[in-house]
């Protein structure tokens, strides 16, 4: 691929969890690289951490737990004595009742009352007694397994606004695999019975440890300081860099270029390339053009974008959790953040309390388009609504809008992604994908970090490791049978097929 003798030069599109890991990689077995970010001023993509006025907030929350030991290293390697060991604690919210998340019989049947909690036996009952045969979408399966008023508690609100679909819509496919594991008569028994505990990490289940790491002045911590490093290298982040041109020729990359902040163009050139960037734009840019059935693939691969409203309150303790699923069909608001409750030194008063209200959207719909003034206006009444503080007590607003923050999986997206990366593994083998949107999958950092290695590895020593064989709890996998599509990732809904 590059002329003996010649040294390698990795140019990496995207300074977030995959981008940097895999400059951090490189580095460490003496690569040179190129890292381009479009964002004008730091780094860490959708895990950077956003400042206002002392106050720092996530995009999202991020919560550092990985079954990947390697990965768990790799944190402290970085940060050290900076990352805290934090408690758990995140409930559901629900016509103005709290309940424990992960779900708890005793708590869920106490709250909902007895007369709710017999109407929700019932319901089961009947659920069983008269399934509906073959579910084919997420509410039928649902239904079968909880019955209709569980179902509309504690799945449907919550998955349409996080989706914007409706759930007669979203396939069963994604319920049967990732609520497999949950069954009624099981969260009974555990509410009576001491749950059983087991050695093995790898038989944690993710959503239910109570305990986690976090950086001490948030996620985009652990990011500036591999961008810290990657300088004192003397390879420092290029920030305010968008992605213009990837020219190729010969079947291999040969340059991109980005512009400036000022509107210059400037050239990167390298012997290796890799990608954190959304697919559709990576195939967007490539010169001369991929085939016309490749950039259609890339042209249907969908985003759900993200708004987060940080508010300031006048008040030192709001409500203990580190976050709060909204159940709630009254107000539009998805999830709550406190994260004060993360990090204590995410507030510069601990007097104070800073929320992030998330807001599930598409780019260009209502709320995107909403004014700042007006979205903040909208979050501190939900607050009030939601009976969390008064509007009196909040006293400053800040608005974070994030596209692409989720990668959408409808009926078709295994197959475009498929088109997409074959083509590119056959016509230009020398550029390479990592991360979430850089491989089009909704996971966690931890994954996005473990395929940037895997990526650095093989373009550092040759080895021919398949990142798209880490699977949702980032672990590679090498048994995954010859013919089998395994895009890996965190399991989401999917649209379901067009009969």
């Amino acid at each position: 691929m590059i002329a003996e003798g010649e040294r390698k030069h990795v140019v990496i599109m995207g300074a977030g969890p995959a981008g940097l890991t895999a400059a951090y990689e490189l580095l460490k077995r003496d690569v040179a690289v190129t890292v381009v970010e479009k964002d004008p001023t730091q780094v860490g993509g959708l895990a950077r951490t956003v400042e206002h006025k002392g106050y720092r907030f996530d995009i999202g929350g991020h919560r550092f737990f990985s079954k990947n030991d390697e990965v768990e290293g790799l944190w402290s390697e970085i940060l050290g004595s900076e990352m805290l060991n934090r408690g758990r604690l995140s409930r559901i919210y629900y016509r103005g009742r709290f309940f424990a998340y992960p779900i708890k019989a005793a708590n869920a049947l106490w709250n909902l009352g007895p007369i709710e909690a017999v109407l929700c036996l019932a319901s089961y009952a009947r659920a069983r007694l008269q399934p509906v045969k073959n579910p084919k979408t997420l509410e039928d399966w649902v239904r079968n397994q909880f019955g209709w008023r569980l179902f509309n508690i504690f799945f449907k609100t919550y998955t349409e606004k996080v989706w914007g679909i409706s759930t007669r819509e979203l396939s069963a496919d994604w319920a049967a695999q990732r609520i497999k594991s949950l069954d009624l008569w099981v969260v009974l028994r555990s509410a009576l019975l001491p749950p059983r505990k087991s050695t093995s990490r790898g038989a944690i289940i993710t959503t239910l440890i109570d305990k986690f790491r976090y950086p001490r002045l948030g996620p985009g911590q652990m990011w500036e300081r591999v961008a810290e490093i990657s300088e004192a290298k003397g390879h420092p982040v290029l920030l305010g860099r968008s992605v213009e041109k990837i020219r190729h020729e010969g079947g291999l990359v040969r340059s991109i270029a980005t512009k400036t902040p000022d509107g210059r163009i400037e050239t990167h050139e390298g012997t290796h390339f890799v990608s954190s960037i959304p697919i559709r734009e990576l195939v967007a840019r490539l010169d001369p053009a991929a085939p016309d059935r490749v950039r259609k693939a890339a042209d249907s691969l969908s985003y759900r974008d993200f708004i987060s409203v940080a508010l300031m309150i006048d008040r030192a303790n709001v409500f203990p959790d580190n976050w709060i699923y909204i159940h709630d069909p009254g107000v539009r608001v998805g999830r709550i953040q406190n994260f004060k409750n993360w990090s204590p030194d995410m507030v510069p008063d601990s007097g104070k309390t800073c929320l992030g209200l998330e807001y599930f959207c598409f780019e260009g719909d209502g709320l995107w388009t909403m004014p700042d003034n007006d979205l903040v206006e909208l979050a501190t009444q939900e607050l009030d609504r939601l009976g969390m503080c008064s509007p009196g007590e909040v006293f400053d607003g800040v608005v974070v809008r994030q596209q692409k923050a989720y990668p959408v999986y409808d009926d078709r997206y295994q197959d475009n992604v498929a088109v997409v990366r074959d083509h590119l593994a056959t016509a230009l083998p020398n550029l390479y994908l990592a991360g979430r949107n850089g491989m089009h999958k909704y996971n966690n950092q931890d994954h996005s970090m473990m395929t940037a290695l895997l990526v650095a590895r093989n373009i550092a020593t040759g080895s021919l490791l398949d990142p798209w064989k880490v699977n949702a709890d980032a672990v590679y996998h090498e048994d995954v049978r010859a013919g089998e599509r395994d895009l890996g990732g965190r399991l989401v809904p999917e649209r379901i097929p067009a009969s």
